[in-house]
């Protein structure tokens, strides 16, 4: 049955995809293109299936084309998509000649010999979820760089603020007591104030749609366990499940954290461990402070929350954890409250310490 497949490999962007086309017995592919359309898409896929004397396996690389592909050739044909990673496509080395036509090419030959890793997709629930928290966050940047805005521009016309911290109700207030001399500077702190007023009040409103989203079935228990831990609640909660879809997909926590990019710190100030892989510009958190954990986050992403970090005294799940923060928050199950106490005192300190 496995040699009657038909092994098919997209190149996408934006206008057209090139495809590169495996049949059975055949050494080398035959190939085309077909514009981004959903037209020719359902053609293609419709014809790929007509044609084939058996299965039709059909990939393409996880890119800025999202999962729609993926959807609209099955949707279509009764054929098999897979969405594959590409930071982890062999590479030869010294292969520096790249067309879209020999990367799908290179791309089929990969897939028939079951060299490539496939993501797991989403939903489109699932995606449309996690587009509205990355939304949010998108919104946080924009806030953030229309406060540096505002406070650079306070900062070039000499006016400074020294009774806080900055964006309190107190510098809020102290904000509107600012007046100028020249129409020019007028509009301009007016039109930052605006900007700023308005990011806060989107982002207001994604809060509470997120939270009602925690709300469904779907996402109401892993929610609450999520919430019993330190530092997370329902946003950052629902920024993990957003991204992470099912923890089930993951067989150990080592593939786990590897998703995340984190890896055992192999140093230990200054002694590195052979046997073990290190993150070679990190310095390890315990050579100033015995209290901290022992891995490292080989990459930032914008998709990966951020929650209170580590610290070497035992972790306490009072009221605030306990019950709802406020009226849409989920509420954590008791069982899930007495675990998130053990937690981090089953771990934790410096390794090898």
């Amino acid at each position: 049955m496995g040699k009657d497949i038909t092994w098919v490999a997209l190149d996408t962007s934006k206008r057209k995809h090139v495809v590169a086309i495996l049949d059975p017995g055949a050494r080398e592919p035959r190939g085309g293109s077909l514009l981004n359309e959903g037209r020719a898409i359902a053609r293609l896929a419709r014809k790929l299936v007509r044609e084939a004397p058996g299965e039709v396996r059909v990939c393409y690389e996880a890119g800025p084309c999202g999962f729609a592909l993926m959807r609209q050739l099955e949707a279509a044909a009764p054929l098999t998509c897979e969405v594959v990673a590409p930071s982890l496509i062999p590479v030869r080395p010294g292969e520096r000649i790249k067309t879209d036509r020999r990367d799908a090419a290179k791309l089929v030959r990969l897939f028939r010999a079951g060299e490539l890793t496939t993501v797991q997709p989403p939903t489109e629930a699932q995606e449309a979820a996690r587009d509205l928290v990355r939304c949010r966050e998108d919104a946080k940047e924009d806030l953030m760089r229309s406060r540096h805005r505002l406070s650079k521009f306070l900062l070039r016309r000499g006016v400074i603020y020294t009774s806080g911290s900055a964006w309190t109700q107190k510098h809020s207030q102290w904000l509107s007591t600012l007046r100028w001399e020249l129409p020019g500077d007028e509009e301009t702190f007016a039109d930052y104030r605006m900007a700023i007023s308005q990011l806060e009040a989107r982002i207001r409103a994604l809060d509470t749609r997120i939270e009602e989203i925690a709300q469904q079935e779907a996402y109401r228990e892993p929610v609450g366990w999520l919430r019993c831990f330190r530092g997370i609640d329902t946003i950052t909660a629902m920024t993990i499940l957003a991204e992470i879809h099912d923890f089930r997909r993951f067989q150990n926590a080592r593939q786990f954290a590897s998703y995340l990019g984190l890896v055992p710190l192999g140093a230990l100030l200054g002694k590195p461990d052979a046997t073990r892989r290190y993150h070679p510009g990190w310095q390890p958190p315990c050579a100033q402070d015995p209290g901290r954990g022992g891995t490292a986050l080989t990459s930032s992403s914008g998709s990966r929350p951020q929650a209170a970090p580590a610290s070497g005294r035992a972790t306490g799940v009072g009221d605030r954890s306990r019950r709802p923060r406020h009226a849409t928050a989920v509420a954590p199950p008791p069982a899930a409250a007495a675990g998130a106490r053990q937690a981090p005192q089953q771990g934790g300190g410096c390794p090898g310490a």
